[in-house]
């Protein structure tokens, strides 16, 4: 496990030197203790105030002191290992382990013409949760859009029923209301055998986002209280804007992104000494030009490499949004920005990546994107491995047998290790010469994604939730749907 205030974990790609990141962590605590927080829940301001913190109720601020900083660092978990719904490990979210999830709450869904764009609505979740499900690359589900064909109460903890239902994988997701932790708790508990064996292993992951500059909701802070007082993992989605809603500056915004990170994990860790808080973040771009945020642009990717190493030297596991693009289609821009900021994120040694088949400042969604980032991951993921010199590997035995002009292609060494050594990309990336594409069809990639999709809807069956299970989970939709009012969803329960 990774230690505290220590530079023993530190990723291969190192944008900060030691002396900034100190630099960085103590002009982050003078912030805290100085400027303060902004909480629009007197809960959170009371729970910080028994804490030590020094609150003004008119104003909402909260000072935190830099010993109360140090005490949550010193309690937070240095990593955890999520599992998925059957109880099988599916992550270990700790060193400088990644895994890779799906873009969040997205608002658009583009058609398999690569062009069309529409609302989001309840099918999509669940072709997004099976096509997903098929993919060995994407570790990870995530409630990956927005559902604008149900009522907007039910809308946070509806999108965790269809991921539960659909794929057995664990689940990053986030709630939209004050009863949305609560409710997916219920459910996560349901499906899993109970609140014990959830809180022994946690099957999800809850995002929770601070309004920049330094700034807590009413809805933000109770999710972080909830998830603490349950016992759910969560994660701090700071939101870096530099020009906009951070200073211009990266360096300024890390400080920003720092003092909102840590100010959600001594809430969290006041409320229960110990809770799994994941520093995470979602950096963008500001482009003044256009009044866009691009989560691709360089300056973003530096900022999420640079927080990893400020996450890292607190002893935290880290996340980011990457491996994604802000292309409107899947265009040269769109395998350029994905493949650069999926490789930026595993150099940074970023445990969780979120945002394959995200387009258009993670506005988008598409399935084919989805498929071809698999082969993106797939790719990362080989480089994550290095060079293997042991002595197997170094193979002198072999080189010494076969000698000058030998012939290693019928060597029993190549065909033992010609599926481990290298990464083999499915169809969807094109590795024929000239004759063997023209032959397939001249077929791009785009063309060869959409067919990709369509066998893995047409063959693939994630493994059903058992009928003991379903029927829990659905009782737990049921109370929640009477709580709420809302008679009906498209997908059940019935």
């Amino acid at each position: 496990m990774m230690g505290k205030y220590k530079f023993d974990s530190q990723p291969r790609l190192r944008l900060l030197g030691e002396e900034d990141i100190k630099l960085i962590h103590e002009k982050a605590l003078y912030i805290l203790e100085n400027t303060g927080i902004k909480f629009e829940s007197k809960e959170a301001l009371d729970i910080l105030k028994g804490k030590g913190a020094v609150v003004d109720h008119d104003k909402r601020i909260a000072k935190i002191s830099s010993q109360m900083v140090d005490d949550a660092v010193k309690l937070a978990p240095s990593g955890f290992q999520l599992f998925n719904r059957d109880g099988e490990l599916a992550a270990d979210m700790s060193g400088n382990n990644i895994h890779f999830d799906p873009g969040s709450s997205l608002i658009k869904f583009m058609e398999s013409d690569g062009k069309t764009v529409r609302s989001t609505r309840s099918e999509d979740l669940v072709r997004i949760s099976r096509v997903n499900d098929a993919l060995q690359n994407v570790h990870l589900q995530s409630t990956s859009v927005v559902c604008y064909d149900v009522p907007e109460l039910i809308g946070d903890s509806y999108r965790l029923y269809l991921c539960l239902v659909n794929s057995p994988k664990a689940v990053i997701t986030g709630a939209f209301t004050v009863p949305g932790v609560r409710h997916m708790r219920d459910m996560l508990a349901a499906v899993v055998g109970g609140e014990d064996e959830l809180a022994a292993k946690p099957r999800a992951v809850f995002d929770i986002c601070p309004s920049p500059p330094l700034k807590w909701t009413s809805i933000s802070a109770q999710n972080i209280i909830d998830c603490a007082r349950f016992g759910v993992p969560l994660e701090v989605i700071s939101l870096p804007m530099p020009g906009a809603a951070t200073p211009i500056t990266l360096a300024g915004s890390i400080i920003v992104h720092t003092a909102e990170t840590l100010s959600g994990l001594v809430l969290a860790q006041a409320v229960n000494p110990g809770t799994i808080v994941v520093y995470g973040g979602a950096p963008v771009q500001f482009d003044m030009r256009y009044g866009t945020t691009p989560f691709s642009a360089i300056e973003a990717t530096m900022i999420s490499a640079a927080y990893s190493q400020m996450g890292k030297y607190f002893g935290m596991p880290t996340h980011t949004y990457a491996a994604l693009s802000d292309s409107k289609v899947i265009d040269i821009q769109a395998g350029i920005e994905t493949g650069i900021s999926g490789v930026i994120a595993q150099l940074a040694g970023i445990n969780m990546i979120s945002g394959v088949g995200a387009l258009d400042f993670v506005n988008t969604f598409s399935l084919e994107k989805l498929v071809i980032d698999h082969e993106v991951c797939g790719t990362v993921l080989r480089l994550q491995k290095g060079i293997d010199c042991s002595a197997d590997s170094l193979a002198i035995d072999v080189i010494n047998d076969l000698g000058p002009g030998g012939v290693y292609l019928e060597s029993e060494h190549t065909l033992q290790r010609m599926r481990t050594e290298s990464f083999m990309p499915s169809t969807v990336l094109d590795r024929h010469d000239r004759g063997g594409w023209e032959a397939e069809g001249k077929k791009d990639a785009f063309a060869r994604a959409r067919e990709r999709v369509k066998e893995i809807e047409e063959t693939h069956n994630p493994e059903s939730l058992g009928g003991e299970r379903k029927a829990g989970l659905d009782r737990v939709v049921r109370d929640i749907m009477k709580e709420l009012n809302v008679e009906n969803l498209p997908y059940g329960p019935a």
